[in-house]
């Protein structure tokens, strides 16, 4: 009995701080200036129409659509530049890093799901400590309940290991 007090207790501190990584999320853009550059990361069908949005309000904006192979299906990418390379989250941190390197930004905006944008924007920060990353997530809306759940806890999961120094999986080592 004594064995199961410690994880219990481990059990509820892994809950409490999913519930705490759901709730501390930005679930709003940031201020977005008008000539900011916006990179967004794929992987997620309402990523590249959201950043299009927003590019549309912004339209002295540069908008990048990173790790993204089959982003010419969408309309009005063509004022896109398109990185293709990528493959992870990680991966997507070293290219927009590469991008900001050669064009001296100081300041972007990062879309992606709501779920993913705090694992997404610690990678980027990570590689770009001297850029402000300023968050811009896209809601998760017309998604089943159980669906968004499994989303937030697998990406919980995520920036746990991703804390812990681990920035790709085995499948992207």
């Amino acid at each position: 009995m004594k064995i199961l007090r410690p994880s219990f207790l481990l059990l509820g501190l892994f809950v409490l701080g999913g519930v705490a990584f759901k709730l501390t999320a930005p679930n709003d853009c940031d201020f977005i200036m008008s000539n900011d550059s916006i990179f967004v990361l794929t992987g997620d069908f309402r990523r590249i129409p959201f950043a299009i949005k927003q590019m549309e309000k912004y339209p002295d904006s540069d908008l990048y659509i990173i790790g993204a192979p089959d982003a010419a299906g969408y309309s009005n990418t063509d004022r896109a530049i398109i990185e293709s390379d990528s493959k992870s989250t990680y991966q997507n941190a070293v290219a927009i890093r590469k991008i900001v390197g050669k064009s001296g930004l100081d300041r972007i905006v990062v879309i992606t799901t709501e779920d993913h944008i705090r694992r997404a924007k610690y990678l980027i920060q990570s590689e770009l400590p001297e850029t402000r990353i300023v968050a811009c997530p896209v809601a998760l809306s017309e998604m089943p309940p159980a669906r968004r759940l499994e989303r937030w806890g697998i990406e919980y999961v995520k920036y746990i290991v991703t804390m812990f120094g681990i920035k790709e999986g085995p499948q992207h080592l």
